[in-house]
């Protein structure tokens, strides 16, 4: 617990010091009363603010899932552990990365209650957070000082990566889209194109009116009815000075996850540390809660993927490397995004840090 002496506190003091010198000066037991009034009210003042801070703890109520920089209503809860001491006067602020953007004030929390306060929350980064980062404050009940005392959240809250679109990431997720379309065309029921007859194909997919005018057979093809999958491959093999390219990756890796599975796709989803196969569309939470939390593994190189009939999404720092561990890049199942292709078909744009 801290304090610093307000302005007021500082004139009283100054007014304890002129009524001590009066009275060491004069003999005088009237101010030598007066003095001990007032060092006794400074003294009570302590006290009381001391034990207004005393017993509190802080809490959230919170939504399951939460992503960085998405705006959300969550409840904060100030309990009261004192059984018969209420708190009064209490400011409760945070630091700017703890997701409560503007200070809040109780007036009085009873002795044993809670109070609940609606909050706007706003977590600028992903990761984990439980941190004394928010702090309670009093100037009850003479404002001679302001008492502040740091406080733990009482929970841990998991912040997923972005999921909503920054700058790039639509145009880049309907490129995606169309590459997959195409990827999987087949004998399906959505109509996909009209293309030249195939040797062995069936005859009832024959486009009478196409082949009159070209004077070749054509064909209707439509969209495979197979289930689309999406295989991500994200490369922790990160060298220290793309480490901001790194934070771009996870958010778009976990934008477009999030989309994928948003549209049925069946999503595969890999590292250096895991192979996950995830078939139900509630089962993204699983990527977005590792991609909270993962972190660079330089030196460890990326198993390469047999799989030839999903369509493979791969971000990788160092994609010169990634032929020499058995990477098959060239084929049309494959999306590279790196920091190094710009311009390219299968780039990701370069982010530089800010100094």
């Amino acid at each position: 617990m801290r304090q610093q002496v307000t302005r007021l506190g500082l004139l009283f003091t100054m007014a304890c010091v002129v009524v001590a010198l009066g009275a060491f000066g004069s003999a005088n037991n009237l101010l030598f009363l007066i003095l001990a009034i007032m060092l006794a009210t400074f003294m009570v003042s302590g006290f009381i603010s001391r034990l207004s801070l005393a017993g509190l703890e802080l809490d959230f109520l919170l939504p399951e899932h939460i992503s960085a920089r998405r705006k959300l209503y969550a409840r904060i809860v100030i309990r009261n552990t004192k059984g018969w001491m209420p708190s009064f006067s209490i400011h409760v602020t945070a630091s700017g990365d703890s997701g409560l953007s503007f200070p809040l004030y109780f007036p009085v929390i009873p002795g044993g209650e809670r109070v609940e306060e609606p909050v706007e929350l706003l977590f600028a980064r992903r990761g984990s957070y439980r941190q004394n980062s928010f702090r309670f404050s009093t100037r009850f009940p003479f404002g001679f000082t302001e008492r502040r005392i740091n406080v733990p959240l009482l929970r841990e809250v998991l912040i997923y990566p972005s999921i909503d679109p920054q700058p790039g990431f639509e145009d880049l997720l309907l490129s995606l889209e169309g590459e997959i379309a195409s990827f999987y065309r087949g004998q399906g029921h959505d109509f996909y194109r009209i293309r030249p007859y195939e040797v062995l194909e069936s005859a009832r997919h024959v486009d009478w009116k196409a082949t009159a005018h070209t004077g070749d057979l054509q064909v209707r093809e439509f969209s495979r009815e197979k289930e689309q999958a999406v295989a991500f491959f994200l490369d922790l093999d990160v060298p220290e000075d793309q480490a901001a390219w790194f934070e771009t990756a996870v958010d778009r890796c976990a934008f477009l996850a999030w989309n994928m599975s948003q549209r049925g796709s069946r999503v595969r989803f890999c590292t250096q540390d895991v192979d996950w196969q995830l078939p139900e569309e509630a089962d993204v939470y699983t990527i977005l809660k590792y991609l909270a939390l993962v972190f660079p593994r330089p030196g460890k190189p990326l198993t390469a993927s047999n799989d030839r009939n999903v369509f493979q999404i791969i971000f990788s720092a160092s994609p010169d490397r990634l032929p020499e561990a058995g990477w098959e890049l060239s084929g049309t199942n494959v999306r590279l995004l790196s920091p190094d292709a710009v311009g390219q078909r299968h780039a990701l744009p370069t982010v530089q840090s800010e100094k």
